[in-house]
């Protein structure tokens, strides 16, 4: 008689200890996950609003700043949280057990947050060098919400139509 032996996998990612990396210095949690280019992105974003704001900034530099750290704390907990209840590393690859199967149908991401960050880094360039002033960057901040308020309805109208075509 053939016993079958269930051995019981420790969660792969702490969301505590993600919170404690990215509380200590922002990005390190999610390098912590396993998402490293997402790890040094934030933590260039984040040297970066601390450079603008220490540069005599406005308020609402101020205030992105402090959403931003609080945004990616709160992004590492839950990436941690999600990698251990679906075993899904940071880089979107899944875990593979002996005799599970692995899915590699699925879309890898969106072009425009790539879009999206090559312009606000564009923007910043420009300014550092003085061809326009921040000023005038602060005057138009309200156009990266409009452009993810339309990149949001675009992904749920695509979503909509593939849901109706399967």
């Amino acid at each position: 008689m053939e016993e079958k032996i269930k051995i019981e996998s420790k969660p792969s990612k702490s969301p505590v200890l993600a919170g404690i990396f990215s509380a200590i210095f922002p990005g390190t949690g999610a390098i912590y996950n396993g998402s490293y280019l997402k790890g040094i992105l934030f933590i260039i974003i984040f040297a970066g609003l601390v450079s603008v704001q220490s540069q005599g900034g406005q308020p609402f530099v101020g205030l992105l700043l402090a959403g931003f750290y609080f945004f990616q704390l709160i992004e590492a907990i839950n990436e941690a949280k999600r990698i251990s209840a679906t075993g899904e590393t940071g880089s979107g690859a899944t875990r593979v057990s002996v005799g599970a199967e692995l899915d590699i149908s699925r879309p890898s991401g969106s072009v425009s947050w790539g879009i999206i960050l090559i312009l606000l880094g564009g923007l910043f360039l420009l300014a550092n060098f003085d061809l326009i002033s921040y000023d005038s960057l602060i005057d138009y901040w309200p156009l990266v919400l409009i452009g993810l308020g339309l990149k949001l309805l675009a992904d749920f109208y695509s979503s909509k139509k593939t849901n109706k075509k399967s």
